[in-house]
């Protein structure tokens, strides 16, 4: 798995298992959603910095998002459609 697929597998991964949706954490990060999207799919390449403001809007050491997870681990569950509300 080549570092570009680990981050986004790592952050989808976080971001679903504390169930917050891309538009929450780009909120929180400071960032277009759309970017949030493409780093998940492997298609942005995202900046240092950036990166620093997703793991601090999700809590966690950026440590994770380079984790090696197994080849035969599933692919988090994709979360509902649309807004949570308030």
């Amino acid at each position: 798995m080549d570092t570009r697929t680990r981050i986004a597998w790592n952050l989808r991964h976080i971001r679903s298992s504390k169930k917050i949706t891309q538009e929450h954490l780009a909120v929180d990060a400071n960032v277009d959603r759309t970017a949030i999207s493409g780093i998940e799919r492997g298609e942005y390449n995202p900046s240092v910095e950036l990166l620093d403001r997703l793991v601090a809007a999700l809590g966690v050491d950026i440590s994770e998002l380079f984790v090696n997870r197994p080849e035969s681990a599933a692919a988090p569950d994709p979360m509902k459609a649309g807004r949570k509300p308030k």
